[in-house]
């Protein structure tokens, strides 16, 4: 079976790396913003992949939130509801 991710896997090990052999000594600034942008880039990766990309399958996708918000009986967030109306009397 063929792992597409497994070139992302060895070239990110290889860079981290080379990026830890960097920071050896760094300011703690300089490393806490080397780590921060490392977590969002693997949170961004990971976000990727639970959401499907291609345009029929995240049509789907929505769809299929939508129905199952609308089962649980939950509102979606959408534009408030005008309530102008019931304050005509004041």
């Amino acid at each position: 079976m063929h792992n597409p991710n497994r070139p992302l896997i060895s070239s990110a090990a290889s860079g981290v790396s080379g990026i830890v052999l960097a920071l050896t000594g760094a300011q703690w600034w300089l490393i806490a913003l080397a780590f921060t942008c490392f977590a969002l880039s693997l949170l961004v990766t990971a976000i990727q992949l639970v959401f499907p990309q291609e345009s029929a399958h995240r049509l789907a996708w929505w769809r299929a939130r939508w129905n199952h918000q609308q089962r649980r009986g939950t509102r979606l967030p959408g534009p408030p509801e005008d309530t102008a109306g019931d304050r005509q009397g004041e």
